[in-house]
């Protein structure tokens, strides 16, 4: 029986009451004055007058509580063919030398320092050490290029940048180095000094005067203590994916980010201080700030930072092994690794090799779980599976199924409901809220709970532009969708993705989940193509699941006539194209806006998170050879 409705209605009730009871999960050097200030900041503050310190909630108190000899991160890089266990009290030891080698260099209490770092151990310490001694850190996906490199650092203004030699990715090596150069030197800002780690696959040539080398860095540091900050000081800004131009950078503060993070380890999450938890993202994404590094620290559990692919290193039973060797209780991973495996092993003969005895929960999350890859994870996992839904904006989920509070039923194409601190509602472009069943803009009433940003770095005017004008009162999530008659959220498409076709507003979500249960689709996309009678049409990309020898002709139209058949003939479906693959960022999210402006022969900036740029110029041929395009 699961207690999520009376836990809900408790916070409704009470909100202030809630988190109050939330916070006294973490320790505090000072208690607030208000658990929440309404007249503080832009929409309020959290925690207000607290002193904390986030490093010494997930390390210190550990050690001091007994849990020191526990095993804290798990490194496993199938990769580089390496593992690598630390206790509590090693990170901590590593943690703290490294926090104390940045304070001798003059790195203080609000300094900014840039971590452009490969998912190595490294990344996790370096994260932690700026929070022990209260600098701001600002994680830029390891290999992001140099123009967009350097944007981060004229925003962010680092005194220091940390980075390693090389980037490993399965069929090459990826020299950090030279791109830190040309950034450093594209941008007008420039670094006190930088560190470098040393990767023995390829070792760079420091800069004399400004780099370091980061075993003589901490070779002779002195351990710093923890340094005590405000709650509503920021801990870390996180430049949105995708940035152009002027970038976008999500500050996260201290307090809030804590109570939010140990409050979902048990009750979204289901875990208990000593249990193994797998987020299989990126340290450069928010993904991996809040449940690689931060929450499973907060609550006590061993996280497992691993350096691989979900295929190819060294192939589609790689999940499993990492599941089975490590003993790992629940992990989160994006939807589009869970694709990526279907397609290579529809039967899951990989599966049967391992013991997942200890697996108890899989979460998905950062793109629309489609209803065939869920079940096809069901049918061979044999455990929940669990979609949610949350932005780098929020830090946590807006929307989920909560295990620990007890496993609502799920529902297919559903993250289930809002979390305690999001009241969710789904309204029409005048800001009135649509009929059960009916799509519209998905909002939050204003406060947002502890965890979301309060604002944008040095960009108040540019947040309350972005999120908060839009709808009076209310956060705008850029997303669309629905609630069903018992509360259940539909995301069905960012804003951008519904698509209007002859008067009818349509969800390209809706179509890619009837392709996507099409039982030869490994995954799918659908775009609106403007068409000069129609304003737009739906156009399907689909990618074929490995071993299937049919026609793509044949495939092509039986994919037509099924959404004609699931969603009718006012979708005007009458193109679907079998493409080699989907060009998607490095956290696996489809870039759609990219595939459209081919699709219109539009100009488009080549997207610096992309993945693999071949991809775009493969789409550009297909639609090229079908007549589509000029």
């Amino acid at each position: 029986m699961s207690r999520y409705h009376e836990v809900y209605q408790s916070w409704c009730d009470d909100p202030i009451g809630f988190w109050g009871k939330a916070a006294a999960e973490i320790d505090w050097a000072e208690p607030w004055t208000s658990v929440f200030n309404p007249d503080g900041g832009i929409y309020g503050l959290w925690f207000e007058g607290a002193q904390c310190n986030t490093c010494y909630n997930c390390l210190d108190r550990h050690v001091e509580n007994g849990r020191g000899d526990q095993a804290a991160l798990i490194y496993d890089s199938p990769i580089t063919d390496t593992k690598r266990t630390l206790t509590y009290s090693q990170l901590l030891d590593e943690v703290a030398t490294l926090a104390g080698a940045l304070q001798t260099q003059g790195i203080e209490k609000g300094d900014r320092v840039i971590l452009y770092l490969p998912m190595i151990p490294e990344a996790a310490v370096a994260m932690l050490a700026c929070a022990r001694i209260g600098a701001v850190h600002s994680v830029v996906f390891g290999g992001f290029a140099a123009a967009e490199l350097a944007t981060r650092i004229d925003d962010a203004r680092p005194k220091a940048i940390l980075t390693a030699s090389c980037g490993i990715e399965p069929n090459r090596i990826v020299e950090y180095k030279p791109l830190l150069d040309e950034a450093v030197n594209l941008a007008t800002h420039k670094p006190d000094f930088c560190v470098v780690f040393q990767r023995s696959q390829s070792v760079a040539e420091l800069t004399p005067g400004r780099d370091f080398d980061w075993g003589e860095f901490v070779s002779e540091a002195q351990p710093a203590d923890c340094v005590m900050v405000a709650a509503t000081d920021p801990l870390y800004i996180l430049y949105t994916s995708g940035t152009t131009g002027v970038p976008k950078g999500v500050v996260r503060d201290n307090g809030g980010h804590m109570v939010a993070l140990k409050w979902t380890m048990k009750n979204i999450y289901g875990m208990d201080p000593g249990d193994i938890y797998w987020a299989a993202s990126d340290v450069g994404w928010v993904v991996g700030h809040s449940y690689i590094v931060y929450a499973p620290l907060l609550q006590g559990c061993t996280t497992i930072l691993f350096e691989g692919k979900p295929v190819g290193t060294p192939d589609a039973g790689t999940f499993w092994r990492v599941i089975s060797e490590h003993g790992v209780a629940a992990m989160f991973t994006a939807p589009t690794a869970f694709r990526a495996i279907k397609k290579t092993d529809p039967d899951g003969k990989f599966i049967k090799n391992y013991d997942l005895s200890k697996f108890r929960t899989l979460f998905l999350a950062g793109e629309r779980a489609d209803t065939d890859t869920i079940q096809w994870a069901e049918r061979h996992l044999g455990v929940p599976v669990l979609d949610h839904w949350w932005q780098t904006e929020t830090g946590w989920a807006i929307a989920a199924n909560p295990v620990g509070l007890g496993t609502l039923p799920v529902k297919y194409g559903s993250p289930t409901v809002a979390m305690p601190g999001y009241d969710v509602r789904v309204v029409d472009e005048a800001g009135i809220e649509v009929s059960d069943g009916d799509i519209g803009v998905i909002v939050v009433k204003l406060p947002l709970p502890p965890g979301c940003l309060p604002s944008l770095w040095q960009n108040d005017e540019r947040f309350r532009e972005s999120y908060l004008e839009t709808f009076e009162g209310y956060y705008e999530t850029s997303d669309a969708g629905y609630k069903d008659e018992d509360g259940y959220l539909y995301i069905m498409a960012r804003t951008d993705d519904i698509i209007n076709v002859a008067g009818h507003r349509l969800s390209t979500g809706g179509m890619e989940e009837v392709l996507s249960s099409h039982p030869d689709v490994a995954e799918c996309a659908v775009i609106g193509k403007a068409d000069a009678l129609k304003g737009q049409v739906p156009l399907g990309f689909i990618v074929i699941n490995a071993g299937v020898n049919r026609p793509t002709e044949e495939i092509e139209q039986e994919c037509v006539k099924l959404v004609r058949q699931k969603i009718g003939p006012v979708a005007a479906f009458k193109l679907a194209i079998v493409v080699t693959g989907l060009p998607k960022t490095r956290s696996g999210k489809i870039l759609r806006g990219t595939m459209r402006c081919i699709a219109d022969n539009e100009s488009y900036k080549m997207p610096a998170t992309i993945e693999d740029a071949s991809v775009l110029d493969a789409i550009s041929d297909t639609l090229k050879n079908r007549g589509l395009v000029a």
